[in-house]
């Protein structure tokens, strides 16, 4: 139990530091078996389980009393273990292959109920109801022929291992009561032959039962070593003092495994503690926009080129410390299922009560934690999908001004916000680039280029292009040949 449980946080630990571009390979239902596997490993390797392989050597043990009495009889109870033990095996190769279709075909269902539970609007007013009904009708089917394919080899194997049992004991008796008859052979020692025969088979015959237990806890183990090679995020590296806000991208380039050409490549630019980055690009059309928010958080990996910070590589600060020196607001802003509070104070546990208030004010939540019953302690359902787009976008911006970095890192920070919305965007803009601190805002918009110190281009293909404002003053902002 003990093991169990420490493979399951060893799993779980894996899924929250494992490197996201590796990560992305990891097929969502082996994500999944890798905290749901435990149960099938303590299933199939409970006491009762264990028991029975300890059991199994013995059956040598009583095989070779058996011979000492009786070779004949040892030899014909020898065959029946024989044809014990490779039915098991076949099963449990069997077992092994139709279990694996089932771990897909479940993680097929959970996708499909996740969609029916977080997109019901969508499909209400797309009258996809009938298209996810077909979907989920054929899930259910193709899930419920495994299911009855794997209960019907179980039934078969214990049909047989009792029909095995029932022959063999025949067999025996009717073997020895023409040894009997022989006199090679007194009836008392048929009586002990036949336990004897019986005691070797037995643990054979209960081994060939655990054919689905054993397939379904390999499986697992097996998920658990792949994911044990998936690359992770160190817990080391360099920790500044106090990080200024210097930020230089040098040669950057960056392409998906998936896509023959590059988002991007070439990218040089040196920002200064204080500048006011625009990064643009149209949305949905890999300009790369997400990807270079993702890629100065520390998620992703360049493909070419380096991110220094205050002069050292990304690759080499410790990400936690990192996290903890930007405000970061992604385009799609996910909360955690906890309360308000904790979902604000994720990055920095120790805001005070005071500064909390004070971020609330400066992004207009006040009136919305004042409405809710419980306030701050209101908990954060389904990731905060059901909280209107405003609010959770809101909620985001708390939670990433809460660390009170010196590198602001937005993408598209006014998207999906009402104009109260966009003016406490504005208004947290302002202060922030009043404060000092290097700002880098991806945005589509281009009403936001206007006023920033430098301009990136992703629409430019591939090397994108870079722009100074003439009023800026040196250094606040470079660009790099």
């Amino acid at each position: 139990m003990v093991r169990d449980d420490a493979l399951g946080r060893q799993g779980f630990a894996i899924l929250m530091r494992a490197k996201t571009t590796a990560l992305d390979q990891v097929p969502p239902e082996i994500r999944r078996e890798v905290v749901n596997g435990t149960a099938s490993i303590e299933a199939a390797y409970n006491a009762g389980t264990i028991a029975t392989l300890m059991d199994v050597p013995f059956s040598l043990l009583f095989l070779g009393v058996l011979y000492l009495i009786t070779p004949p009889l040892a030899l014909v109870t020898a065959g029946f273990c024989l044809f014990a033990f490779l039915t098991g095996v076949l099963n449990s190769r069997t077992m092994d292959r139709k279990i694996g279709e089932m771990q897909k075909e479940s993680g097929v269902g959970s996708a499909l109920l996740g969609t029916a539970l977080r997109e019901g609007d969508t499909i209400r007013c797309f009258n996809a109801g009938g298209f996810l009904g077909q979907q989920w009708q054929s899930h259910i089917q193709r899930l419920q022929a495994l299911r009855r394919l794997i209960s019907s080899r179980q039934n078969l194997i214990q049909t047989l291992t009792q029909s095995t049992n029932g022959l063999m004991g025949v067999v025996v008796i009717g073997w020895g009561a023409v040894l009997v008859v022989k006199g090679a052979l007194d009836v008392g020692l048929l009586i002990g032959c036949n336990i004897l025969a019986s005691k070797a088979l037995q643990p054979i015959s209960r081994f060939a039962q655990l054919g689905s237990a054993f397939s379904k806890a390999r499986r697992a183990l097996e998920t658990f070593e792949h994911l044990a090679t998936v690359p992770l995020e160190t817990e080391s590296g360099a920790i500044r003092h106090a990080y200024e806000g210097r930020v230089e991208l040098r040669d950057l380039a960056f392409a998906h495994a998936s896509m023959p050409t590059p988002l991007f490549e070439s990218l040089s630019v040196v920002l200064s503690p204080g500048a006011v980055c625009i990064v643009s690009g149209g949305n949905g059309t890999h300009t790369g926009k997400t990807t270079l928010a993702r890629l100065m958080a520390g998620l992703l990996e360049p493909s070419r080129g380096h991110i220094l910070v205050d002069g050292i590589d990304l690759k080499q600060v410790a990400p936690e410390w990192w996290r903890r020196q930007i405000i970061f607001l992604p385009q799609e802003p996910a909360l955690l299922n906890a309360t308000l509070a904790e979902n604000i104070r994720l990055n920095r546990p120790d805001l005070e009560d005071g500064e909390m208030s004070q971020i609330l004010e400066a992004c207009g939540l006040r009136r919305f934690i004042d409405e809710s019953p419980l306030g701050l302690q209101t908990p954060v359902v389904e990731n905060g999908h059901r909280l209107a787009q405003g609010i959770r976008r809101r909620i985001a911006w708390a939670r990433g001004l809460a660390t009170s970095g010196w590198l602001v890192l937005l993408d598209e920070p006014i998207e999906g916000l009402d104009p109260e919305g966009r003016a406490a965007v504005n208004r947290i803009l302002a202060r922030l680039a009043e404060s000092g601190r290097t700002l880098i805002i991806l945005s589509s918009d281009p009403q936001v280029v206007r006023g920033s110190h430098v301009h990136i281009d992703l629409n430019a293909k591939p090397v994108p292009r870079v722009a100074l404002s003439p009023a800026t003053a040196p250094p606040a902002a470079m660009a790099m040949a």
